[in-house]
């Protein structure tokens, strides 16, 4: 008696079915989404570095401290040693040619991003176009240890 179906068995069995479908689409709607995983929706660019120390895939780039894009991928200039930076921008940001990128330190101990600073030019840079003013990543343990040795020879 306990074994036999009914329809009454089967009809609760649809509607607890359906809520865990319900239940774990909306999970893995969230997890997506709350993820660095996002699909890209911009256009790419390329800018290269003779040090990208801190920058790595998924890293940010922003404009004016607001995140506008992705670091995708990270290569090297095997002719000029230079590190390769690709990255994608959003659609609705436009950058001038003459625009200029830099890594910078999100504080003295935080995470590196790559900050761009647009330029004033009439013309855009475009799907695949490189960005030709770039500053490298700041060593800050280099900075410390000529700092240090600097005062150090001068108490001396």
């Amino acid at each position: 008696m306990f074994f036999m179906i009914s329809k009454n068995n089967n009809y609760f069995d649809f509607i607890v079915g359906t809520f865990v479908l319900f239940c774990a689409a909306i999970f893995f709607f969230t997890s997506f989404n709350s993820s660095s995983i996002k699909t890209s929706l911009g256009y790419e660019l390329i800018a290269k570095f003779d040090n990208a120390n801190g920058i790595s895939s998924g890293s940010d780039v922003k404009i004016s401290g607001v995140k506008v894009g992705t670091v995708i991928t990270q290569s090297i200039d095997e002719n000029k040693f230079r590190a390769i930076l690709k990255f994608s921008i959003d659609n609705k940001i436009k950058l001038p040619v003459d625009s200029s990128a830099k890594i910078v330190s999100d504080g003295l101990l935080g995470s590196k991003y790559l900050e761009i600073n647009p330029g004033s030019q009439e013309d855009y840079l475009k799907e695949g176009d490189e960005i030709s003013f770039t500053q490298s990543s700041v060593n800050f343990e280099e900075l410390l240890a000529k700092f240090m040795f600097s005062s150090k020879t001068k108490e001396d």
